[in-house]
């Protein structure tokens, strides 16, 4: 066994960016069938919750620790949002172009991309997808500024509680998140077919659930790789 080492050449990794994200309106049956560019996010703040632990006791001592549900939850930030987040935030078309506000909210998911780098490959090291099912988006506020010698763009922000989705063998997940490091460069770019479309016309892009990202992993990839 060797002697242990820290910061060797080559392991100095890092995560930075957001890019790339998709927004994928979910249908009354569950699924999110059409996936839609999303232009100017600037940030998706993950926030886990929950996973607090409750001390049993007997026998004058500490007996177990039980933990409650962990929730998945998010910020959005943006500059802009496609015309599909609308219902998404509430906002119903009265006639072309007239939106009325505080209507019901429709569920959606979403995908984005963040950079993986390291010391010596720095941003082309690698790459995560992340995924997200059953958000919910809260109210957001919206501050209008006069222009002014120091103009800033209005930032948008939404606040994000989810709804976890199935995962056959595991507890339901609300988040999912894919590493090119350990995922083999075929079985990312199927992946990335289904969620972004591709040129050979294969449909919509979509959001595909847990499960069927697992079958299209497990069909190319060797199935010991394959965890579950």
């Amino acid at each position: 066994m060797s002697k242990l080492q820290w910061d060797a050449i080559g392991e100095r990794f890092y995560e930075t960016g957001t890019r790339m994200g998709v927004l994928y309106p979910q249908d009354k049956d569950g699924k999110y069938p059409k996936g839609v560019a999303w232009n100017g996010l600037t940030a998706v703040t993950e926030s886990p919750s929950g996973a607090e632990p409750t001390p049993l006791y007997a026998d004058d001592i500490k007996y177990l620790v039980l933990m409650s549900v962990e929730e998945f939850a998010a910020t959005i930030e943006a500059y802009t949002y496609p015309d599909e987040f609308m219902p998404c935030d509430g906002s119903g078309e009265l006639v072309p172009g007239a939106y009325l506000g505080q209507q019901n909210r429709q569920s959606f998911g979403m995908s984005y991309r963040t950079v993986l780098g390291n010391d010596t490959e720095r941003e082309e090291y690698g790459y995560k997808l992340h995924l997200i099912y059953g958000a919910t988006a809260s109210p957001s506020e919206k501050a209008y500024q006069t222009i002014n010698d120091t103009p800033e763009a209005i930032t948008f922000s939404w606040e994000v509680a989810t709804v976890p989705v199935p995962v056959e063998g595991f507890k339901p997940t609300a988040c999912l998140t894919l590493d090119s490091k350990k995922i083999g460069d075929a079985a990312m770019k199927a992946i990335e077919d289904v969620l972004y479309g591709s040129d050979e016309g294969n449909g919509e892009p979509r959001l595909p659930l847990p499960n069927e990202i697992k079958s299209i992993i497990s069909e190319i990839e060797p199935k010991e790789s394959i965890a579950g």
